[in-house]
């Protein structure tokens, strides 16, 4: 099994000069979170929206990464790391994202990994371990103890909103200081907002993106 996924390509009709990955939150799916692709003014990237593996248990169409037991706290634990639906998650998000650059001509190295809410827990779990030029956690948190995978691990953004009621804020405090404890950079932006992605941290992200400035392969 793989991960189905929408692609949008760059807008400039070009070989695109990086890849813009987004991962969506428990319940939602890829088609939630597309519309990305038109909010952010990334023209030379090209856009990459995987659905989760699993169904949710909750409604038809969405998709979870895992599913959270009854008495889930966003412990950051190996008991917890080790569940057999986080695993496989793990397993083909992390073997998704390493086929990338035989299929678009794209090196990891150029590739944007974000994600919302659990998408933002998957995405410092797995991006933490792989060359990335960066990881944008929105509404996220840590779900695991920090792996890092290389030398220089890739630049965290980490946005939330202050009346967050789905994710606290002291998560989002909590993962930051547990990744600066480890020298990960990380650039943390509080909001006065809830659990959302909202006009102000899509600025943020556009901003973010933009200072990477991904140039394209000389030989493409």
């Amino acid at each position: 099994m793989s991960l189905q996924a929408i692609s949008i390509p760059a807008k400039t009709g070009k070989p695109p000069a990086g890849l813009f990955v987004a991962l969506h939150g428990w319940g939602a799916n890829a088609q939630d979170l597309a519309s990305l692709a038109f909010a952010l003014d990334l023209p030379a990237y090209q856009m990459l929206f995987p659905d989760a593996p699993f169904p949710y248990p909750y409604s038809p169409g969405g998709r979870a990464w895992y599913n959270f037991p009854e008495t889930y706290a966003f412990e950051s634990d190996a008991a917890f790391a080790a569940r057999p639906d986080l695993v496989e998650s793990r397993r083909l998000l992390t073997e998704w994202l390493r086929s990338l650059p035989d299929l678009t001509g794209v090196p990891l190295e150029r590739t944007v990994l974000a994600g919302f809410s659990q998408g933002g827990a998957m995405t410092l779990d797995v991006g933490l371990g792989l060359p990335l030029a960066a990881l944008l956690v929105l509404s996220g948190y840590l779900h695991a103890p920090v792996q890092v995978g290389h030398a220089a691990p890739p630049p965290v953004l980490m946005v939330h909103g202050r009346q967050d009621q789905v994710v606290p804020m002291r998560e989002a405090e909590r993962s930051r200081d547990q990744l600066l404890t480890l020298n990960i950079p990380v650039s943390f932006h509080e909001l006065s907002t809830g659990h959302e992605i909202s006009p102000e941290v899509l600025e943020i992200v556009q901003n973010f993106t933009e200072e990477l400035q991904l140039q394209p392969d000389p030989a493409t």
